[in-house]
């Protein structure tokens, strides 16, 4: 009965105003962990697509304000960021945008391709007419997004383009997996994409990777898929002479 009587008072306990459900998360997480969640994923955002540039300062308390939040989810949020490298924290100076570590892409970029070239294959085997047309849907929004000279719309193309190769091979996994490793790759294709003529390249060699889906061809979508990635790997070198202040060259 003791045991009964305490599970009541428990449930009286939760129930009451000092314990409104609206304050509490599934699974017990307190409301400042979604706070700091959406903190996190909004600047992580800005700071893969180079809206934050490398070296600028990152202010908490700006960021806190902005948000009408403590400084607590904040903290949270910039820490995590900090563990993908993102950041850098110095805690006599401050907070930074990291530097894009040069000596890390290489390494990043044939972890990806090794993936890609996988889920290439297999969506070639897979492939529906309907996942098919969508495929060509997304390779025509970028042509789209080229004419209108729309890097943004081109990335976020680009990004349907080839997690929807992994989603067709049936498995969406990898493609998160590929997100967390091609992090500063994105920072760095970010910078070729001004280039000019880069975003028809990037067309053009979609088209084959299409091509070989569409053929239900395996060999043709890996071979199409390594020539597409291999390309990052050549234009490192060029990409930070042209813009050696966004690269850690020592890292």
């Amino acid at each position: 009965m003791r045991a009964r009587t305490t599970s009541k008072k428990a449930a009286a306990a939760a129930r009451s105003p000092g314990k409104s459900p609206s304050k509490i998360r599934r699974g017990g997480r307190p409301r400042r962990t979604t706070a700091s969640s959406r903190i996190y994923s909004e600047l992580r955002e800005e700071l893969v697509s180079l809206q934050r540039r490398p070296g600028e300062p990152i202010s908490e308390a700006e960021i806190a304000l902005s948000y009408g939040l403590s400084r607590t989810p904040v903290r949270e949020a910039i820490l995590k960021l900090a563990d993908e490298g993102l950041v850098d924290i110095f805690p006599q100076s401050g907070i930074f945008v990291s530097r894009i570590p040069l000596a890390a892409l290489p390494e990043a970029i044939i972890v990806r391709k090794a993936l890609e070239e996988t889920t290439a294959g297999m969506a070639a085997q897979r492939a529906t007419p309907s996942q098919i047309m969508n495929l060509q849907a997304i390779v025509q929004r970028q042509r789209e997004a080229d004419a209108a000279r729309d890097r943004e719309g081109f990335h976020q193309a680009d990004e349907a383009f080839h997690s929807s190769i992994a989603e067709i091979a049936g498995y969406p996994g990898i493609w998160r997996l590929i997100l967390q490793v091609k992090v500063h790759v994105d920072r760095y294709r970010r910078l070729t994409l001004p280039v000019a003529g880069r975003m028809t390249q990037v067309i053009a060699e979609h088209e084959p990777i299409l091509a070989a889906i569409e053929a239900h061809d395996p060999a043709a979508a890996r071979v199409a898929m390594e020539k597409h990635l291999v390309r990052l790997l050549h234009d490192i070198s060029a990409t930070r002479h042209t813009n050696p202040e966004f690269f850690d060259q020592q890292a």
